[in-house]
């Protein structure tokens, strides 16, 4: 009998996964959450409460995070076996933040019970307060992994326009709640679940986008997709290749300036001067970087992604994942480099420890790389200033924008040929979400999809399917103004937080 409920929590969370990219089986997530709600409350004590939760999230992140074992397959250090288990141990380690969500909630149900004993509204609030601060947690902790949080579920809805007013976070939090009424319906208590419907329908109709215009007066962007993934990236004609793949896609200069993007870390070339001689033995710089001034009319920008060095020294000391601007001369403008790294991915922590015992990164190179500064606005002549975030960057709210100097569009260079078919889907969503919350448009590159122009709505402009060749020219969208989100940040969450336990702690007193 005790493990009835751990098998009903972990069958809820392995199919809460189900709701996000690419199944998008967002009822069956609320259903699930609701599941969860239910063992919560009665759990008949606070260690089985965070059992329960633990539980429920290694289903959940077992299987929203399956894409992470395709990573392995790309590189010959360790064997491709080792993905399952990379898995499995980042879902035991994610589960806690769900656990601690649980336990909160089950504390606070025990601490004034209800004048019948039974769920309530109180009991909802506090789990969907718990929640934003477990997701919070799980994004900011050991440098953060905040994949799939629950609010994502929306995005394809206009529910997910409430993120631009109370952030990711406290847009998870909704979802608990959201779930919680329909927990509170199964237990014959219908006013807070009909209040609460009725509240979504008339935000849907309110905040609900429209089709978006293209205004055609706008500079133009074109988004490069060559189709090209990690296989055979140690041949010897791998640079050349994709260099003439983007070079084929990239189009040609016409009477409306464009804006060139290219995926991230595709020029495999080193491409700035001052370097010792001997790091340039592949190409000369300026011929790269003619190459790609070449591709550009007058009033044409690039912007492309690839390596740039650190010395101590005269030795190199790491390598930043970097993104330039390129002008028609093929001179270099500003730089950004990567903050937000990848651990085990692009870079190795513990290394005097780990590498001994035969782990390494997943991306392929002799050195580790090294974090830039955090977020940066680049002055992109012609199109306005760009703020950057190269590949999962983009999946941390409030992380991303330097709001001293808010830029007119992001720029989201990725690399999902690593993640199968359920990441690059998913990583997409996460960036319609982050266009929403800054009301800023995203322009996407990746090298094998899905490539996109968003709209500072999250509305997609145009793709690339994933797995295709091609490009995507359209009028750079319009940023709209500064977002609630964008002038609080995750102070938001905060609020949201703090609004819940207030109004709990304020309906359990009325019902006593």
């Amino acid at each position: 009998m005790l493990t009835r409920p751990l098998i009903a929590a972990l069958l809820a969370g392995f199919l809460s996964a189900t709701g996000f990219a690419p199944l998008d089986w967002w009822p069956v997530t609320l259903a699930c959450l609701a599941v969860l709600l239910h063992l919560t409350w009665h759990a008949p004590s606070l260690k089985s409460a965070l059992l329960r939760g633990w539980v429920f999230g290694v289903g959940h992140f077992t299987l929203g995070n399956n894409w992470i074992q395709h990573a392995f397959d790309y590189q010959d250090k360790m064997p491709p076996v080792l993905g399952y288990f990379a898995v499995l141990l980042l879902a035991l380690y994610l589960a806690v933040y769900p656990a601690i969500a649980m336990g909160l909630a089950w504390r606070f149900a025990r601490s004034v019970k209800a004048r019948w004993n039974e769920p309530d509204i109180a009991f909802v609030l506090a789990a969907a307060a718990a929640w934003i601060l477990g997701e919070y947690l799980r994004g900011t902790l050991f440098t953060g992994y905040p994949w799939n949080p629950m609010g994502v579920i929306w995005v394809a809805t206009p529910i997910a326009q409430l993120a631009a007013w109370i952030g990711t976070y406290a847009l998870s939090g909704l979802t608990l709640l959201v779930a919680g009424a329909l927990y509170l319906a199964t237990q014959r208590q219908y006013r807070v679940p009909v209040v609460i419907a009725a509240a979504l329908i008339a935000f849907g109709f309110a905040l609900h986008p429209g089709q978006p215009v293209e205004d055609m007066t706008r500079p133009h962007v074109r988004i490069v997709q060559p189709n090209i993934g990690q296989d055979g990236v140690d041949a010897p004609d791998y640079a050349p290749r994709v260099l003439n793949k983007l070079a084929e896609w990239s189009g040609q200069p016409h009477g409306v300036p464009r804006l060139v993007v290219w995926p991230e870390g595709m020029v495999n070339y080193l491409i700035e001067d001052g370097y010792p001689r001997e790091y340039y033995r592949q190409a000369d710089p300026r011929w790269v970087r003619g190459r790609i001034g070449g591709l550009l009319g007058p009033q044409d920008r690039a912007m492309v992604g690839g390596n740039a060095l650190f010395f101590a020294g005269n030795e190199v000391s790491g390598v930043g994942n970097s993104v330039w601007v390129v002008d028609p001369a093929g001179m270099l403008g500003a730089r950004y480099d990567k903050a937000h790294l990848v651990p085990y991915g692009e870079y190795l922590p513990m290394r005097t420890l780990l590498a001994p015992l035969g782990l390494a990164r997943l991306v392929m190179g002799d050195f580790d790389f090294l974090p830039g500064p955090g977020p940066k606005t680049l002055d992109v002549p012609g199109f306005g200033k760009s703020g950057v975030a190269i590949c999962y960057e983009i999946i941390f709210s409030g992380q991303i924008v330097d709001r001293r100097n808010r830029p007119d569009f992001l720029f989201n260079p990725s690399n999902d040929a690593w993640f199968g078919s359920w990441g690059p889907v998913q990583h997409l969503a996460q960036a319609r979400l982050r266009a929403i919350e800054e009301g800023l448009p995203i322009l996407r590159a990746t090298p094998t999809g899905i490539s996109a122009v968003i709209d500072a709505r999250g509305r997609l402009i145009g793709t690339v399917p994933a797995g295709q060749e091609g490009a995507i020219e359209a009028p750079l969208p319009a940023p709209l103004p500064a977002t609630l989100f964008a002038r609080l940040g995750n102070w938001l969450a905060l609020i949201a937080g703090l609004a819940s336990v207030v109004l709990a702690i304020a309906f359990r007193r009325l019902a006593r």
